[in-house]
C-alpha cells in the first residue's frame, strides 16, 4: 500500500502506486470528472491569482446559508467557525436515516398566529420541555415528564432529536442521549451512536468524540460512526486528523464510500488542490461514483482558480453522467462568472435557474436577486422582488437586503426590514445580520449601532455571526482598535468562538498598518481558539512585517514547527522580509 506524500505532510493511503505524470495525457477517469486540464498540476490559464487568497474563506460553496447555532439558554452551540459540514448541511446521519422536518419553515412566514399555531401542532411535548428548560435540569425535566406517565420510544426519539437538532439545540440534544442510554430508554442503534459522536463533537470537540467512540459497543463500531468523526474533522479544518481518521477506516476494512471521498474533495479543495486528482483515482480503482456533491466540490475548485473552460467542462461530464446542476450549483457557476466578468454567461445561467415561469420556480428567488445585484442590473431585482414582496419568505428578505446593500439603495433594504419587523413574529438572528453587514459595507456605523442595540431589546442573542458583522462595521469605518476591543470582550463574556473571518479582518488592517505588536497578538488569538488555517495566517503577519520594513526573526524555524510549507505566494513574501535583514547589516558595517 502507497502513499502519496506532500513534503512532510499527512499522507491519505491509497491501494496503486503514485501516479506518472503521462497518465493524465490520456483519456482518464480524472479528466473526465476534472475536466481537460487536472487540478493536479495546475490552475488553468484563466487563474488569475494564487489558490490560497481564498484557502481559508468560504468559497461560493460554503458560503453558510444557516442561522447561528443556538445552545442551552438560547445562545449559539461552538461550532459556528467553518463551511457546511457535509453534503446536507449537517453530519454523516444523512445515511443512517434522515427524517424530515414536518413543521412550517422559517422560509415560509404567514401571520404570526399561523406560525405559532403551525409550531403548536408540529413541535412533540417532549421537545418543547427540552428547549424550556435551563441547561442544568434538561435530565431532571425528563425523568418527571417519565414519572408523569409519559413514554419514551424510537418514534420520540427521533422526532425530538431531529427537532433539537433542527433548531440547533446541540448541547441539549446531547444531554437527551446521554439521558437516553444512561436509563436504557431504548435500545440504541448504530443511527444513536453516530448521533451521539456527532452531537458530542460539536459540543465538546474531537477528541472527545473520539474517546467516546472508542468505548461503543464494538459491533456498532462500524463505517457510519467513523465518517460521522470525519465529516467533523473536515468541518473544522483539521488536516492530519482527518487523514488519519480516513486511514484508520481504511486499515479497518471498512467500504470507501462516495460521502468519505467527498470529505476527502472538501478537504482538499481547501488546503492542497494537488490531492483532489489522487482521491478521484482512488475513486476510479474502487468504482465509487461521483455524486452531485462530487461536482460541486470540483466545480468550486475550478471556480477559485478561476479556470472557467475547466468549471465548463466539468458541467457538461456531470450532465453526460446524468446528474443535473441544482439551483445551488447553477447559483455557484454564476457567482464565478460574474467575478470572472463573464456577464453573457451569467445572464445565461440566471436564465436557466428562472425558467419558463419565475413563480413557478420561486426557490430560485433568493438565488438570483444578489447575482442580479451584483451584475448591477437593478430591474431584475425589482421585478424578482415584486413577484416576492406580496408573501415574501424570510431568506428572499434577507436576499434582498444583501441586493439593496450591493446596489446602495440602503433605504429599500430598510424598508425591507421595517416591513417584516411590523409582523411581530421573532425574527431570525441572521435576519438582523443582513441588514447589520450592509450598513457595514457603507460605512454606516450609527445606524449600525442602533440595530445592534434593536436586537438586544428584541430579544434576540448576539453571537459569533453578529460579531462578525460588528467587526465589520467598525474596521470599515476606520476603528480597528474598536472592532479589537468589541471582539475581545465578547468572547471573554461567553464561551462560543468567534468565526475565522473576524480575526482575520482585523489582522488585515492590522498588517496594512504595519502594526506587528497587534498582528502578532490576533494571530496568537486564532491559534488559541484552534483553528488550523495557518498558511493564510502567517501571510497576513508577514506583510504586517513587511508594511513596517522590520525583519520577522525566527519566521522559517515558526512556519517549520507549525507543519507549514511555503508556497510561491509565501516564498516571495519571505525574501522581501529577509531583505531588511541585510540591509541593517548592511547600515551596521556603513
Amino acid at each position: 500500500m502507497q502513499c502519496f506524500r506532500s513534503g512532510e505532510r499527512s499522507q491519505v493511503k491509497v491501494d496503486y502506486e503514485p501516479v506518472p505524470e503521462r497518465l493524465f495525457d490520456r483519456f482518464t477517469y480524472t479528466k473526465i470528472i476534472l475536466g481537460g486540464r487536472c487540478l493536479s498540476s495546475q490552475a488553468g490559464p484563466n487563474a488569475g491569482g494564487d489558490e490560497d487568497q481564498l484557502e481559508d474563506g468560504f468559497s461560493e460553496l460554503e458560503s453558510p446559508h444557516s442561522d447561528e447555532t443556538e445552545s442551552d439558554s438560547g445562545d449559539e452551540a461552538k461550532e459556528l467557525s467553518g463551511p457546511e459540514l457535509s453534503e446536507d448541511e449537517d453530519s454523516a446521519l444523512n445515511s443512517v436515516g434522515k427524517v424530515a422536518d414536518i413543521e412550517l419553515s422559517e422560509d415560509e412566514v404567514g401571520s404570526d398566529d399561523e406560525v405559532k399555531e403551525s409550531r403548536k401542532r408540529t413541535i412533540s411535548p417532549l421537545a418543547q420541555l427540552i428547549i424550556r428548560s435551563p441547561a442544568h435540569s434538561v435530565k431532571d425535566a425528563i425523568d418527571m415528564w417519565v414519572e408523569e406517565g409519559n413514554t419514551v420510544n424510537e418514534d420520540v426519539v427521533l422526532e425530538v432529536m431531529t427537532k433539537l437538532r433542527r433548531l440547533k439545540f446541540y448541547r441539549k440534544a446531547l444531554q437527551f442521549a446521554e439521558w437516553l442510554e444512561t436509563k436504557n430508554a431504548i435500545t440504541l442503534r448504530d443511527r444513536d451512536y453516530a448521533a451521539r459522536v456527532d452531537l458530542i463533537a460539536k459540543v465538546h470537540g474531537i477528541d472527545a468524540a473520539e474517546s467516546y467512540l472508542k468505548r461503543i459497543p464494538p459491533p456498532m463500531q462500524n463505517e457510519v460512526l467513523y465518517r460521522t468523526l470525519l465529516a467533523n474533522s473536515v468541518y473544522i479544518n483539521n488536516v492530519k486528523k482527518s487523514e488519519q481518521l480516513f486511514n484508520l477506516m481504511r486499515d479497518k476494512g471498512f467500504p470507501l464510500t462516495a460521502f468519505s471521498c467527498n470529505q476527502l474533495l472538501l478537504l482538499y479543495k481547501r488546503h492542497d488542490k494537488k490531492k483532489l486528482a489522487d482521491v478521484l483515482l482512488m475513486m476510479e480503482k474502487e468504482n465509487v461514483k461521483p455524486t452531485l456533491f462530487t461536482y460541486k466540490t470540483l466545480i468550486d475548485a475550478k471556480g477559485q482558480t478561476r479556470d472557467y473552460e475547466g468549471m465548463e467542462q466539468v458541467v457538461e461530464n456531470m450532465k453526460s453522467e446524468g446528474i443535473l446542476p441544482d439551483l445551488h450549483v447553477q447559483s455557484i457557476i454564476a457567482r464565478y462568472y460574474v467575478s470572472g466578468k463573464s456577464t453573457e454567461k451569467a445572464e445565461a445561467i440566471l436564465k436557466e435557474m428562472e425558467g419558463e415561469s419565475l413563480k413557478a420556480n420561486r426557490a430560485a428567488c433568493k438565488e438570483l436577486l444578489p447575482i442580479y445585484a451584483s451584475l448591477g442590473k437593478i430591474d431584475d431585482v425589482n421585478r424578482v422582488w415584486k413577484l416576492c414582496e406580496p408573501s415574501p419568505r424570510i431568506e428572499e428578505c434577507i436576499a434582498v437586503i444583501e441586493a439593496w446593500g450591493k446596489l446602495g439603495q440602503i433605504k429599500h433594504a430598510e424598508e425591507v426590514f421595517d416591513k417584516m419587523a411590523k409582523r411581530g413574529a421573532k425574527l431570525p438572528q441572521r435576519f438582523y445580520t443582513s441588514l447589520l453587514k450592509v450598513y457595514a459595507a457603507h460605512k454606516q456605523l450609527a445606524k449600525g449601532k442602533d440595530l445592534v442595540k434593536r436586537m438586544s431589546d428584541d430579544g434576540c442573542f448576539i453571537g459569533p455571526l453578529t460579531w462578525d458583522a460588528i467587526v465589520k462595521l467598525y474596521v470599515q469605518s476606520g476603528e480597528v482598535e474598536k472592532a479589537d476591543s468589541v471582539l475581545h470582550k465578547a468572547v471573554q463574556q461567553s464561551r462560543l468562538k468567534p468565526l475565522y473571518s473576524s480575526y482575520m479582518t482585523i489582522m488585515e488592517k492590522y498588517s496594512e498598518k504595519g502594526d506587528i505588536h497587534s498582528a502578532e497578538k490576533i494571530f496568537d488569538r486564532v491559534r488559541q481558539a484552534g483553528y488550523s488555517g495557518k498558511r493564510l495566517l502567517y501571510q497576513r503577519l508577514l506583510h504586517a512585517y513587511l508594511k513596517a520594513k522590520t525583519p520577522a526573526y525566527g519566521i522559517r524555524e515558526r512556519l517549520k514547527a507549525d507543519n507549514v510549507f511555503p508556497d510561491r505566494t509565501m516564498a516571495h513574501l519571505l525574501s522581501q522580509v529577509d531583505w531588511f535583514k541585510k540591509s541593517m547589516v548592511s547600515e551596521l558595517l556603513e
